[in-house]
């Protein structure tokens, strides 16, 4: 049974009542505790949630669990943002956080979300650990020590009044208030909700909002702040006369940006502008990290401000560990996470919003408009992401494929190869394809970077050829 417990990227995620039941559930949190009670005391450990279903109970379980094995749980009583909950194992100075959430997979999914003291997402040193000590229970019969909370519950704590008081530290929301803006926000039923609709109200900002109400199936679908689950952010914006629309997904670690001609401004380009706004306005020049998969925009502006870039593995606990160093002013990842010098570690959909809303704000212009100063100056780049579905023979056949080094493509020389993650290939005008493997279906990711949008189209072509075979 145990073996269905895979620590990814984010955690383990799993459809509830199929592999995210209640027997997987308390194995997972004894080996967080077998893993927690190797580190300094005091073992103390916060246990939060998003707003999915059972979720009030898994909490309930899985702070009985820590108490039984001797480590003081600390729960959060309402949904919070995976950001909020980094923010608070830090400034209550906490060995970790639990948190059951599947972000922003759809609602038929929890999972689980383990962060380190330091309160970035775990490594794989950790999650192998924990993994180790699950295989080590017996899942038949489990020796899973429990305590009954004691009169008056376990300790509490309310993430939300220093997650906030931090935010405002680092937006500048004077400068949002002085231009008048109007905001619409979208929680996506989320953990989001109350949290930047209430920051920008309190500096004097008006906001509207969509979808600000529990619902544990998110209207239906997967909580993801994309283009087309944006509609009624749209309809609210033109009926309200909103300059920006601002979205976090189920968690709050992801973000979903609309301009004010409702266009939905990509993750990639968001990245890049607000790294492009920092070094302006803030000064920091410490460096940038972005993903593999991520746009070479961002190497472009890198070289033009002359700060290091980081390039890393998918998955944010490697920006994180950068943000620990203090090596970077941002980092970034093409599926819509950032964090920022001097925040959390973790990926922070709702600073993501408000810093656009304040570069909105200060520099008077359009996202649009600003992305197309933005490639005045460094040049333009064309991002995409595909997934492809692959039968058992193919993938184990491209799985062979990937471990060598493709000379061209599509007729079209490779000028290097990146192994980073995945297969990287450069071409020879500054365009690049990547090609991912999932590691739990039989899908491949390929992301393509034209330089210009009319060899998007050709470019695209010649990855799915590569990937079809």
């Amino acid at each position: 049974m145990s073996s269905v417990i895979k620590f990814g990227t984010s955690g383990w995620r799993a459809i509830v009542a199929d592999e995210f039941t209640l027997a997987n559930i308390r194995l997972a949190i004894a080996g967080i505790a077998a893993y927690v009670k190797t580190q300094p005391e005091p073992h103390r450990v916060l246990v939060g949630r998003d707003p999915r279903f059972l979720g009030e109970s898994f909490v309930a379980e899985a702070a009985r669990i820590l108490a039984g094995a001797g480590i003081t749980p600390i729960v959060i009583p309402d949904a919070a943002p995976t950001p909020a909950i980094a923010y608070a194992v830090r400034a209550l100075k906490t060995s970790g956080a639990i948190n059951f959430t599947a972000s922003h997979n759809p609602p038929e999914y929890n999972g689980i979300k383990f962060s380190t003291h330091d309160g970035a997402p775990a490594l794989p040193e950790v999650t192998k650990q924990i993994e180790a000590a699950i295989n080590a229970l017996n899942p038949a019969d489990p020796v899973i020590p429990k305590r009954e909370a004691p009169e008056g519950g376990f300790e509490t704590a309310d993430v939300k009044p220093g997650f906030l008081h931090r935010l405002g530290e680092l937006v500048d929301l004077k400068t949002i208030a002085a231009s008048h803006i109007k905001v619409v926000f979208d929680p996506f039923w989320g953990a989001g909700r109350g949290y930047s609709c209430h920051i920008l109200r309190q500096a004097g900002v008006e906001v509207e909002t969509v979808h600000d109400y529990r619902d544990v199936l998110f209207g239906g679908h997967a909580p993801e702040p994309d283009d087309h689950l944006l509609g009624d952010c749209r309809k609210k914006m033109k009926e309200f006369g909103a300059k920006i629309g601002i979205a976090t997904d189920g968690d709050a670690d992801r973000f979903g940006i609309v301009d004010e001609d409702g266009t939905f401004i990509q993750p990639n380009y968001v990245i890049a502008l607000l790294f492009d706004y920092l070094v302006e306005t803030r000064g920091w020049k410490n460096g940038v990290a972005k993903s593999v998969a991520t746009t070479n925009l961002i190497n472009a502006l890198a070289e033009y401000h002359k700060v290091p870039l980081f390039e890393t593995p998918v998955g944010f606990k490697y920006i994180g560990e950068l943000i620990i160093a203090d090596k970077i002013a941002i980092g970034g990842e093409e599926s819509a996470g950032l964090t920022i010098r001097g925040h959390v570690p973790e990926k922070d959909g709702i600073i993501a919003g408000l810093l656009v809303t304040e570069m909105v704000a200060a520099r008077k212009k359009s996202l649009g408009r600003q992305l197309k100063e933005l490639f005045v100056k460094v040049g333009s780049f064309y991002p995409v992401r595909e997934n492809f579905r692959l039968t058992p023979e193919r993938k184990a056949a491209f799985t062979e494929e990937l471990k060598k080094d493709p000379t061209e493509l599509g007729g079209r020389k490779v000028t290097s190869v990146v192994r980073t993650d995945g297969l990287k290939l450069i071409l020879d005008d500054g365009s690049w394809v990547c090609f991912r493997l999932s590691g739990t279906e039989p899908v491949v990711r390929a992301y393509t970077e034209a330089r210009d949008e009319k060899d998007m189209v050709a470019l695209r072509s010649a990855a799915e050829k590569f990937v079809q075979g």
